[in-house]
């Protein structure tokens, strides 16, 4: 939730954080138009980053109406709820990917990619159905609605409600979020466990130089599972925040601020860790570095 007056941390956080995600989208279309054949999990990784910056522009915004404040929650929600269904659906894509073909898992090795984008769509239009009532348990400072029981979060202030209708929608919220955190759990231990059987497998080949680098799979592999638990550390830092907000009728502004910047710190990191990791990225470096090397010898020509 944010303050009237984003504290400075939190204000630069969601400029490096917009400027790192557009960089990111920016770099996939451009590959696009220039013909290159992106993988199936770069169509996953560009909502995620739409998501993330839905996350970060919905953040910290100086805005009193109710019906601006309404809004901003509502896109907070959707923004962070696609978040988490990317990553749980990267990492279970991902598993399915790399398990072998006698596994249980061999006939969706082939059908699995076709559901990807209705995988997507889905994400987005569950995330939108889940929480289109958040925003009537929420109203802004100049609303004209005079309600006694209020939890204050700076701007925008949270109706409250008979205790247990209120414990039915925050079990209502929380379900899909819980979902997507185990099955990214799981299938980031499956990966795990998948890496160690190959990597016992191929202890036998002497061939080293052959055997020693790491196959594409491999790579990609490691790479979502450092995006994942980086996310899963985020995230519990960020429920425990937010656990601690609930409690107080009164929240202090030190823990509003530190709820709003854990809350952005994943959509900040992620499109850095994108960057230097994906190599879809490093194919534009280097079709742009041979461009600018092919356009100077013309010029020297």
């Amino acid at each position: 939730f944010s303050a009237p007056k984003p504290a400075l941390p939190s204000q630069l956080q969601s400029v490096v954080g917009i400027l790192g995600n557009f960089s990111l989208l920016c770099s996939y279309i451009i590959l696009h138009f220039l013909g290159y054949r992106l993988r199936s999990t770069d169509l996953i990784l560009k909502h995620l980053i739409v998501a993330n910056s839905l996350v970060l522009l919905s953040k910290g915004k100086h805005i009193r109406s109710d019906v601006g404040c309404k809004l901003l929650f509502f896109l907070h929600r959707v923004g962070r709820g696609v978040s988490i269904s990317s990553i749980c659906l990267l990492s279970v894509f991902q598993v399915i990917t790399i398990s072998p073909w006698n596994s249980r898992w061999a006939a969706l090795k082939v059908t699995a990619p076709k559901y990807i984008v209705l995988s997507i769509f889905l994400c987005w239009i569950l995330q939108m159905l889940v929480n289109v009532v958040f925003p009537f348990n929420m109203t802004g400072k100049r609303s004209d609605k005079n309600n006694t029981e209020e939890r204050d979060f700076g701007y925008c202030s949270s109706i409250v409600i008979d205790k247990t209708e209120d414990a039915l929608y925050a079990a209502l919220l929380l379900f899909p979020d819980v979902l997507c955190l185990g099955l990214t759990l799981w299938a980031s231990t499956s990966m795990v466990l998948i890496l160690y059987r190959h990597k016992q497998q191929v202890q036998h080949i002497r061939r080293t130089e052959a055997s020693s680098r790491s196959s594409p799979e491999s790579r990609a592999t490691k790479f979502i599972l450092l995006l994942g638990s980086t996310f899963v550390y985020f995230y519990i830092l960020s429920s425990i925040c937010q656990v601690l907000l609930g409690l107080f009728d009164q929240p202090s502004q030190f823990l509003v601020d530190i709820t709003i910047i854990i809350a952005a710190c994943f959509p900040t990191v992620s499109p850095f860790l994108l960057m230097s990791h994906n190599s879809s990225v490093h194919r534009l470096y280097f079709a742009w570095i041979r461009n600018a090397k092919s356009s100077t010898i013309m010029r020297k020509m």
